[in-house]
């Protein structure tokens, strides 16, 4: 029997949702793929200007009209001033990790599979005591706005989850009728 190409990207059926709204995993997946565009867009951008950062960051600023002797600009300067190469690697190499990781987990929620489904369920999960600890810290809108989106993700990856362990164990122990 001859393997062709076609099966080779073909899973497992047991590996694609077959029962979940497609429809609902795509729009997650395309927010995952929209958060690891615009982190890829932010590392482009600034790979491109590190060399000018701190002149960049002093246009920006002046242009905005925050004062630096104020807390932003005085932040936003210094982290500037800051960027040397070996950082600016290690932000990189964190960039396309992270991107890496988001863009794995949108093809596989596009594509229905159950990985990508148990992974977007964990990686969100896992940001929740995070997201709470900055709302104690100070809450505002953004934030409030961050940890709605996850928890509303996160419960969707959840009741899929839960509704198909369901199913399968349905199928696994079925009940014996009486002859």
């Amino acid at each position: 029997m001859s393997t062709t190409t076609a099966d080779l990207h073909r899973a497992p059926i047991e590996a694609v949702d077959q029962r979940s709204s497609a429809v609902g995993l795509r729009a997650v997946a395309s927010f995952e793929a929209l958060k690891g565009t615009v982190v890829l867009v932010l590392g482009i951008i600034l790979l491109a200007v590190h060399k000018h950062a701190w002149d960049l960051t002093e246009s920006l600023l002046f242009h905005l009209h925050i004062n630096l002797d104020r807390r932003l600009g005085s932040m936003l300067m210094n982290a500037a001033t800051k960027l040397s190469d070996a950082r600016l690697l290690t932000i990189a190499a964190a960039i396309v990790t992270y991107c890496t990781v988001r863009f794995v987990e949108a093809w596989g929620l596009w594509n229905r599979r159950v990985w990508a489904e148990w992974f977007a369920l964990l990686s969100g999960a896992m940001y929740l005591p995070w997201e709470l600890l900055k709302i104690v810290e100070r809450a505002d809108w953004e934030r409030i706005g961050v940890l709605a989106v996850n928890v509303i993700i996160v419960l969707y990856m959840l009741e899929i989850r839960i509704r198909e362990c369901g199913s399968l164990l349905k199928c696994e122990n079925p009940v014996k009728k009486p002859v």
